[in-house]
């Protein structure tokens, strides 16, 4: 079971961290692969919010992807990577997800109406990810 969800990990981990990388360093890609919000579909202040969102995430998500491959190779460092990764994970869902949710009740314009509940869904997706990996990582760790 360790090998699989290191694999689970891995993936949602390198589709969080990769795509806000993408959309840090390449917002038009981001933008034709449906990885982020066109400008002109959102306020531009919440335009400015997903543009430092993604360079903070590209700095730090990267964290659950090293944890994910260290338990798909089983190694005991992953651990201590699932704590800080699966911490990052939770955050980025919370924030993502209650931000959104603030911004939608004003009326603010944060995407498509198709956009939203799928941007919505993924986020709640990788917040119990991360919850997940936290328990399985702190499990995981010795006794003190």
């Amino acid at each position: 079971m360790g090998i699989v969800w290191g694999i689970v990990i891995l993936v949602l981990g390198l589709v969080g961290w990769g795509g806000q990388t993408i959309s840090w360093l390449a917002p038009g890609t981001a933008v034709s692969l449906g990885l982020m919000e066109a400008e002109e579909d959102v306020e531009p202040a919440y335009w400015a919010d997903i543009r430092g969102e993604a360079m903070w995430d590209a700095l730090t998500l990267w964290t659950i992807v090293v944890a994910g491959a260290l338990r798909v190779a089983d190694s005991a460092a992953w651990a201590p990577f699932g704590l800080v990764g699966g911490g990052m994970f939770v955050y980025f869902a919370g924030r993502g997800i209650l931000t959104r949710i603030a911004m939608l009740r004003r009326g603010l314009r944060i995407g498509t109406p198709a956009q939203v509940p799928v941007n919505l869904a993924m986020l709640a997706v990788w917040g119990v990810m991360g919850l997940v990996t936290i328990l399985a990582a702190a499990a995981a760790l010795p006794p003190l």
